[in-house]
């Protein structure tokens, strides 16, 4: 009998984990992810290094050194989220190797309150970059609009970028644009194309955590019938989005320089509402060619018992249009939900790294007394 997560890897989806810390490295728990449960990269964000760093004792000896050197919050935040990243992308080294890059990925954000600010988002994502050091890093850059210019710009130098934070429909052609645009730039620039990667995150448990208050309120049966629905049509109908763009002429002759393509990454994939099934993201997001980044307790749910049916995307794109038209009809507006959650996304890694700065700042001046 294959596992599930065999069973997902089969059907061309890529599984990430959503979750870093030293401690994983370590313990090599996540080397034991990688054997058992087909996890081929990984994912961070703000709020998983606040979390990583502020539980425990790991990174207590690397904060002491950093005190003694007179470091500053910023510098020592640095130092440890591109160490961790630049340990795990050497401990997926030999997945990046077997699947020419497009897999063994490790990921990591710029400066979240650099969301708004495009020549900061580039300058960040170039120090990133270099700092790693590693070719399988992905630079992580919010689909802000500011944001779209900065990830045609960090393309442009041959960058391997994970887009993130999209919720619309609308701003993930814009992404797939400023995606081409980067790479058209980068052939110019005189890079190897078939170097260059990226994923585009598309966020999908946040939709229905939304839009299901609102059909809450709205409370009709007709209400209720389309709860848990949302979510899955916007990332449905978002492949549908990457299969025609990248179908075009002007892929075409990217391909033909050696461009692979942005492949959608299925983000936010916990589930939120106790009574749907846990695996609800995974195995009903299931087509060729995407990624989906889980967090743990979701990967060991897949794993567990995680019923894969093959792709289950394809052919469904009147029916999830049916599903949002019947949400607009109910008076629940599309366009509102997903510029408040590009919002909510934004604010919550943002206060994410105002507490980790803080309780960086609150451990130096520990570790200083101490010393």
């Amino acid at each position: 009998m294959t596992t599930p997560t065999q069973q997902l890897s089969d059907a061309r989806v890529s599984i990430w984990l959503d979750d870093l810390s030293r401690g994983r490295l370590e313990t090599g728990t996540l080397r034991k992810l990688i054997e058992e449960k087909n996890v081929v990269g990984v994912t961070t964000n703000p709020s998983i290094f606040h979390a990583a760093i502020t539980s425990g004792t790991d990174y207590d000896h690397i904060i002491a050194g950093k005190a003694a050197e007179g470091a500053s919050v910023e510098d020592t935040i640095f130092e440890i989220t591109t160490t961790d990243v630049a340990d795990a992308c050497d401990l997926f080294a030999p997945v990046a190797a077997a699947t020419r890059g497009v897999d063994g990925r490790v990921s990591i954000e710029v400066d979240p309150r650099l969301a708004w600010d495009t020549a900061g988002t580039i300058a960040e994502a170039k120090h990133l970059y270099q700092r790693v050091n590693k070719d399988n890093v992905l630079i992580k850059i919010p689909a802000t609009i500011e944001g779209l210019e900065a990830i045609t710009a960090t393309l442009a130098q041959g960058i391997s970028v994970n887009v993130t934070l999209i919720f619309s429909l609308e701003r993930y052609r814009a992404v797939i644009n400023a995606f081409q645009s980067g790479l058209e730039q980068a052939k110019e620039n005189g890079h190897d194309l078939s170097k260059i990667h990226s994923v585009a995150s598309f966020f999908v448990s946040r939709v229905d955590t939304e839009i299901d208050k609102r059909l809450d309120k709205i409370g009709t049966d007709e209400a209720k019938a389309l709860k848990g629905k949302a979510g899955l049509a916007n990332a449905r109908l978002a492949y549908q989005v990457y299969e025609e763009l990248f179908s075009t002429e002007r892929w075409a002759l990217l391909a033909d320089a050696g461009a692979l393509p942005q492949r959608p990454l299925w983000a936010s994939t916990g589930v939120k509402d106790p009574s749907y099934p846990d695996t609800l993201y995974v195995t009903e997001l299931v087509a060729p060619g995407v990624v989906n980044t889980m967090p743990e307790k979701t990967l060991d749910a897949t794993f567990d018992h995680g019923v894969v049916t093959g792709d289950t995307v394809t052919g469904t794109y009147d029916e999830a249009n049916a599903t949002l038209d019947a949400l607009e009809k109910l008076g629940v507006s599309y366009n509102d939900v997903v510029a408040l959650l590009e919002t909510e996304g934004l604010d919550k890694f943002v206060a994410s790294w105002k507490e980790l700065l803080a309780d960086v700042e609150g451990a130096l001046a520990s570790a200083r007394k101490a010393s």
